[in-house]
């Protein structure tokens, strides 16, 4: 109907609503509240309600409304609504969801449960990590190390091509055992010295490097967490087989181009721009300094990539502050503290017949050659020990070369075709004392290896003097007793700086010439006050 509009039956529903008597009288008079309901029924219908509530509350069915309620609990229901209350607490359950709750909630529970403990399990797997990195690390008060994992190209590729490496004769033999080379088995070594002698060649420091700094306590594999990034590139094997024959000058650039391509993509790289970077070249500095395409080596020195990189050599430029000198890698390679101390503790007790030694070969084709006149002086004196190292005889040959040493109190170390020589640290090993010539065989050269008073643990005489006619022999004997146990029991003292331990094995107590080197490091980077967000 219309609003505001009275709305007349018509005849239809006049008659559809109207009740015709018996039971649709009933049923209509009793609910459209035509007529009153006789009062004998109202009895039999109660009757009839009790008698069906007894019934069904004795099946066996759960039916909530008609359940029994614990005391002082009732339950009121209210359309779909059972309403529970008990002591002021009032809970609603709805009928209509109360069958879904109970099928899917305990399925969801197990869900639940079941990704909770995934979760549980991953966060205790990461916190245990975290834990083991902390706990490896907790005395690395300095900082952590990061080795990046480079393309085999850079490293294992060219350990791979062994017999490439050089172009005289197969490097494969020089690369074994992680770089130490063969074992030697020598009966002039003490029994407790045997397995801790190698034949190494004193241009695999880098193989030799990469794996110990692996094995460093300080070294994370997260490197949010890093103060230093290695990079374990092998630089020296990369360009060795490039030196002596008619390469291109790309040819000696190749693979350093291509790690300073790899690495400007690297996020952490981008942090301080190769200025908490840092790799060990396992040959002197000039093999990467050729200015010009004519010239000796390769450039990667000059690349514009590594003008922030800290570099590693066995031979440093004195004028270059971000290279730092490292030792040449020698024969002896501990397996523990116990074969250092017996080593010491051998060398100590040593009776040496010669007053000096020289090892090396003479230049005949220098005018004036130095090594010549050292040669000369030795030849003339009783007291002096010659190895002859013309070619490839005491790389071929480690123990001869510990025999000269151990036998001498002095061991004469002019420069060698550089200002360096891998017979510096052979004689170190042996507790020779060191007599050198110039400053930057040595004293300009490990500064982090060697201590900072050069006449603790070697005696220098200037080339200029020997070249006018002093006599080292002379000089030597002047040295008075007292004084040259001291210079011993120095250089005795510094042999765990000079080694390279076994992969696989540290020197807890002591630190090796890797562990002095990261240290080194990383007091590089505090001293430029680098941080993790780049900041110098």
């Amino acid at each position: 109907m219309k609003f505001g509009m009275t709305h007349k039956k018509s005849k239809a529903e006049e008659f559809e609503l109207e009740p015709k008597g018996g039971w649709a009288r009933f049923f209509m008079g009793t609910f459209m509240g035509m007529a009153p309901l006789p009062r004998f029924l109202l009895v039999a219908l109660l009757v009839l309600q009790l008698v069906i509530l007894a019934f069904v509350r004795g099946l066996p069915v759960s039916v909530p409304w008609l359940s029994q309620c614990p005391p002082g609990v009732t339950v009121d229901v209210d359309g779909n609504t059972v309403v529970m209350k008990s002591d002021g607490v009032t809970k609603n359950v709805s009928t209509e969801v109360s069958r879904v709750v109970e099928d899917n909630f305990s399925s969801e529970i197990s869900v639940v449960a079941e990704n909770v403990s995934s979760k549980i399990s991953v966060v205790a797997k990461n916190v245990s990590t975290e834990i083991s990195v902390d706990a490896k690390n907790a005395s690395c008060e300095l900082g952590l190390v990061y080795v990046y994992s480079l393309p085999d190209v850079f490293n294992s590729d060219l350990i791979k091509n062994c017999s490439s490496l050089s172009p005289w004769h197969s490097f494969c033999p020089a690369v074994v055992n992680s770089g130490l080379g063969p074992l030697i088995t020598s009966p002039m070594l003490p029994a407790e010295q045997q397995g801790a002698w190698y034949k190494t060649d004193q241009f695999t420091g880098e193989i030799i490097f990469h794996k110990k700094i692996l094995e460093h306590p300080c070294v994370t594999n997260r490197p949010e967490l890093a103060k230093a990034f290695y990079v374990p590139f092998y630089a020296g094997l990369a360009v060795g087989k490039y030196l002596w024959s008619e390469y291109s000058a790309e040819d000696r650039d190749r693979h350093g181009k291509m790690v300073i391509e790899w690495l400007q993509g690297q996020e952490y790289w981008k942090r301080n721009w190769g200025w908490d970077h840092f790799l060990m070249m396992g040959r002197i500095t000039w093999d990467f300094r050729r200015s010009k395409d004519e010239d000796w080596g390769s450039g990667f020195l000059y690349m514009p990539g590594m003008k922030n990189v800290t570099r590693l050599l066995i031979e440093r430029n004195p004028w270059d502050e971000k290279e730092m000198g490292v030792p040449y890698p020698t024969a002896f390679h501990p397996r523990s503290e116990e074969d250092v101390v017996n080593l010491q503790n051998y060398l100590k007790g040593v009776k040496r017949s010669k007053l000096f030694a020289f090892a090396g070969g003479s230049r005949k084709t220098i005018p004036n050659d130095f090594r010549g006149i050292l040669l000369d002086q030795c030849g003339d004196y009783s007291g002096c020990s010659y190895l002859n190292c013309s070619g490839l005889r005491c790389s071929n040959d480690s123990m001869a070369v510990v025999r000269l040493f151990l036998d001498s109190t002095f061991c004469l170390q002019p420069r060698g075709d550089s200002f360096t020589r891998r017979s510096i640290f052979d004689c170190l090993i042996m507790g020779s004392i060191p007599v050198f010539f110039w400053h930057r065989s040595a004293y300009l050269q490990y500064k982090w290896h060697l201590p900072s008073d050069p006449s603790s643990y070697s005696v220098f005489i200037s080339k200029h003097d020997v070249r006018n006619g002093t006599r080292v022999e002379e000089v030597l004997k002047a040295i008075p007793a007292e004084k040259v146990q001291r210079l011993r029991e120095t250089v005795i003292s510094l042999i765990p700086g000079f080694v390279y331990t076994a992969p696989g094995h540290r020197l807890e107590s002591m630190k090796d010439a890797v562990d002095i080197a990261v240290d080194g490091m990383l007091n590089r980077i505090r001293s430029l006050g680098l941080n993790s967000q780049g900041d110098v």
